[in-house]
């Protein structure tokens, strides 16, 4: 070999970075890290104490990148995780980005995306580059931010360069007196007009804003959980059900039908789709939308909520779904090639029930459609105390050699979820 080829050989090395254990059996302890799998399945911790670890994203030499948002004890921004040496455990550490924090991110053409709560913000990115080389391009600017529901997830069509970015809408059911006993509903809600939707924006232009976007899905309360299926480019968003019932309607809900009541729903979202909220909500003893108690309702009624859009599968009552991702490896099982995973934040409201949710769920899809029901595919990140869990599963993402990232915002943990065979 001259000269020439080996230097070429080592810049290409240089550029594509360390492997981060693709290739290699990174070890899962005999615990999981504390997870329930289906078997065949096994987990390992990739990073701990990260901070308020929300989305993440894997690129193609197993690099990971995740979002952090603002915590007391840790900086936020973007963490850069990498494994030098094939254990499955991140030995470097690189942060960077607003100081601010955010939710969402991601990796498309050549850049990387970080959502804040005011804002899209892109830096030019490299094969195997772990920092950025210089300030970021502001893509989207001014987007609205309330204290309630301020965090944006993101989500980017490659088939024709869309953005879209969830802007959840700062209430429960947009009462004139946001969460009081028998307070009505503003109808309409104006908060419709700049929030509670998701808008979509071009994802090449820099310098818009949020009046300079298209309101592409509206009805939606707070849809941190939102992917596009890359087989068919259609938009899919699971949103945060309201809440409190009982609590603010006890004429006509007892505290174990508001446990249970409503549906945290899975749509497909098409362009100018309605989809309820806060007119509506899903209740799933009735299956159906039903009318909400600020707008009338009596727990019964259909009403106008006859004509909302409907979910393509319900779950249950204020689980909080916070992330998903199509699974698009080749390493887990067949059965799970073309699906969606789902994380669930865990409930704070389902009492006298026990608080729920705090785990990955599985939706498995054929032609293009989400299959009936789901399975609960990773659980125990809450520990023995659902009241205080350990861990809530955040975001999600597929690394290059098929395995499962699992973000955590509560202990700070990076899970990596890997197939053995049984």
């Amino acid at each position: 070999m001259n000269r020439v080829s080996l230097s070429v050989l080592i810049a290409l090395a240089l550029l594509s970075g360390p492997s981060s254990a693709q290739g290699r059996r990174a070890a899962c302890p005999p615990d999981n890290a504390g997870l329930t799998l289906p078997p065949g399945f096994c987990a390992l911790v990739v990073a701990e104490s990260v901070g308020r670890a929300r989305h993440l994203v894997v690129a193609p030499n197993g690099d990971v990148f995740v979002a952090l948002r603002v915590r007391r004890d840790t900086p936020a921004g973007v963490l850069a995780l990498r494994d030098t040496s094939g254990d499955g455990v991140a030995d470097v550490r690189r942060r960077f980005g607003p100081d601010s924090g955010g939710t969402g991110i991601a990796l498309h053409g050549g850049y990387l995306y970080f959502a804040t709560d005011q804002a899209v913000v892109r830096w030019v990115w490299g094969a195997g580059q772990l920092e950025p080389v210089g300030p970021p391009d502001t893509i989207v600017r001014d987007l609205v931010s309330r204290r309630q529901h301020a965090a944006k997830s993101i989500a980017i069509r490659p088939q024709d360069s869309s953005l879209f970015v969830n802007i959840g809408a700062p209430s429960n059911a947009c009462q004139e007196q946001d969460r009081t006993a028998g307070s009505k509903g503003q109808d309409p809600c104006p908060l419709l007009a700049e929030a509670g939707g998701i808008w979509r924006f071009d994802v090449a232009r820099r310098g818009q804003t949020q009046a300079d976007g298209e309101r592409f899905a509206t009805g939606l309360r707070n849809t941190l959980a939102l992917a596009v299926d890359p087989g068919t480019g259609v938009l899919f968003g699971a949103q945060h059900g309201r809440d409190q019932l009982n609590a603010f309607w006890p004429q006509l809900y007892t505290v174990e039908q508001s446990a249970e009541k409503p549906a945290e729903e899975l749509f497909l979202l098409v362009r100018g789709g309605d989809y309820g909220w806060p007119y509506c909500y899903y209740d799933p003893e009735v299956g159906a939308k039903l009318l909400a108690p600020e707008y009338g309702g009596d727990g019964r009624t259909a009403g106008r909520c006859a004509s909302a859009r409907s979910p393509e599968i319900a779950f249950p009552a204020h689980w909080a779904p916070e992330a998903m991702v199509f699974y698009t490896g080749s390493q887990f099982p067949s059965s799970y090639r073309g699906g969606l995973f789902i994380s669930f934040h865990g409930s704070w409201n389902r009492a006298p029930l026990p608080q729920a949710g705090f785990n990955v769920s599985f939706v498995g899809f054929a032609r293009g459609r989400p299959a009936p029901g789901y399975n609960v595919f990773a659980d125990g990140f809450a520990g023995a105390d659902t009241g205080t869990a350990a861990h809530r599963p955040m975001g999600l993402a597929v690394g290059p050699d098929g395995s499962l990232y699992v973000s955590d915002d509560a202990g700070g943990r990076i899970y990596r979820i890997i197939y053995r065979g049984n």
